[in-house]
C-alpha cells in the first residue's frame, strides 16, 4: 500500500472514530492517536524525504490536507459534546437566578479576643514577648514563689477552686512570672494573656471566669517611672486617646510598693454607675515594683535587678471600649450580644 492510499485510510478511520466518541475524554485519546507524536500521520510525515521527488509534493499536499480535516472533526465534535453537556445541565440543574439564594452566616472573634490581639500587638511593638502557663497550677506557682506562704492572710484575697488532687485554677496570671524568669534571664520583657478563675459571685463588674493580661519587666535600674509610662503607652493606644486614670497605694504581696491603678469610668464619664460602683473609678491596672523574695523564687539577684509587674483585667478593658455595663455578657452565650462585634 503507497502513502496515498494509507492517508485516505488513515482519514477515513479517524472520521469514524471521532464521530463516535461521546466524551472530551474520548476525544483527547484520539487526538494523541492521530495527531500525536507518535501517530501514523506523524510517521508518514517524517517518511516523506525518503519517497521520490516527483511524488513529494503530492504525498505532502494530501497529508496537510488530511491533517486539517483530523483536526476540524475533532475541534467540532469537541463543541458538539460541550452543548450536549450544556443542553442536559439545563435540563438536570436548571437554576433561576433571579431567586434569592441561602445567606451563609460569617464568624467572627469574640469582643475579648478581638482586644486580646489588640493588647499583644501594643505591647509587642515595645519589645515584649508572648508567654503563657497552665490554667491548672501548682500551689507553690500560684501563691508561694509569689510570696504568699501558706499561712499568708493574703490567700484569703482570693476565693480560690481547688482541685482533689491538691492543684488549682489560676486564680491570676501572675504565676507566670515565676515560670517565665525561671526560663529566661534578664532583661525580661514579657506579657501573659490568658483565663483566670475565682470561687466568687457575680455581678455587673465581677465573673468567676475572666481574662487577664501579665506584664512583666525586669533589667537594671527599672523604676516606677518605667511602670507609669508603659500603662499609659498602652491605655492611650487602646482608648485612641489619654484617659484620665489615678495611682494609689495597694496591697499585693507579690510587689513593693504596690499600686492600683485605676482608669475614670468611660461608661458613665465618672459620675457613677454599677460597673464603678458608683465612684466613677474602675480598678483596672493592680501594679507595682516586683518583690525581692520573687525575683528569688526566679533565680534573679535582687540586688542587681528590679522590676515592675501589673494584672490587667481584660474583660474591663473590652467594658470601657464598647459602654458594656455588664460583664456578665461575655459568657452568656446571647448571639445578639456578641454579633454586635
Amino acid at each position: 500500500m503507497d502513502l496515498m492510499e494509507k492517508l485516505v485510510k488513515l482519514e477515513n478511520e479517524a472520521k469514524e472514530s471521532i464521530e463516535k466518541a461521546k466524551t472530551i475524554e474520548e476525544l483527547r485519546e484520539l487526538t494523541i492517536r492521530y495527531l500525536g507524536r507518535k501517530s501514523s500521520l506523524t510517521e508518514i510525515m517524517k517518511s516523506m524525504k525518503t519517497i521520490s521527488k516527483e511524488l513529494r509534493p503530492q504525498v505532502g499536499k494530501k497529508a496537510n490536507e488530511v491533517k486539517t480535516k483530523i483536526e476540524n472533526l475533532l475541534n467540532k465534535k469537541e463543541e458538539q459534546i460541550e452543548e450536549n453537556i450544556f443542553l442536559n445541565l439545563k435540563e438536570t440543574e436548571w437554576v433561576d437566578i433571579t431567586e434569592p439564594g441561602e445567606r451563609f452566616e460569617k464568624g467572627h472573634l469574640h469582643p475579648i479576643t478581638i482586644m486580646r490581639m489588640e493588647v499583644e500587638d501594643i505591647f509587642t511593638s515595645m519589645g515584649f514577648a508572648i508567654v503563657s502557663g497552665p490554667e491548672i497550677e501548682l500551689d507553690y506557682y500560684n501563691f508561694e514563689a509569689l510570696n504568699i506562704p501558706q499561712d499568708h492572710p493574703a490567700r484569703d484575697m482570693q476565693d480560690t477552686i481547688w482541685t482533689k488532687d491538691g492543684s488549682l485554677l489560676r486564680t491570676h496570671t501572675s504565676c507566670v512570672q515565676i515560670r517565665t524568669m525561671e526560663k529566661f534571664r534578664p532583661p525580661i520583657r514579657a506579657i501573659a494573656p490568658g483565663r483566670v478563675f475565682r470561687y466568687e459571685e457575680t455581678d455587673a463588674s465581677h465573673e468567676h471566669t475572666f481574662y487577664q493580661v501579665e506584664g512583666l519587666m525586669i533589667d537594671k535600674n527599672i523604676s516606677v517611672a518605667n511602670l507609669i509610662a508603659v500603662m499609659k503607652t498602652m491605655l492611650r493606644e487602646v482608648f485612641g486617646r489619654d484617659v484620665k486614670v489615678r495611682l494609689r497605694p495597694g496591697y499585693f504581696p507579690f510587689v513593693e510598693p504596690g499600686f492600683e491603678l485605676d482608669i475614670n469610668c468611660l461608661i458613665c464619664g465618672g459620675e457613677g454607675c454599677p460597673v464603678c460602683k458608683r465612684s466613677g473609678w474602675v480598678e483596672l491596672l493592680p501594679c507595682g515594683m516586683v518583690h525581692p523574695n520573687v525575683l528569688k523564687a526566679g533565680n534573679i539577684d535582687p540586688d542587681e535587678y528590679s522590676g515592675f509587674a501589673f494584672g490587667m483585667g481584660l474583660d474591663r478593658l473590652v467594658m470601657m471600649r464598647y459602654g458594656i455595663d455588664d460583664i456578665r455578657l461575655f459568657h452568656s452565650g446571647d448571639l445578639r450580644f456578641l454579633e454586635q462585634f
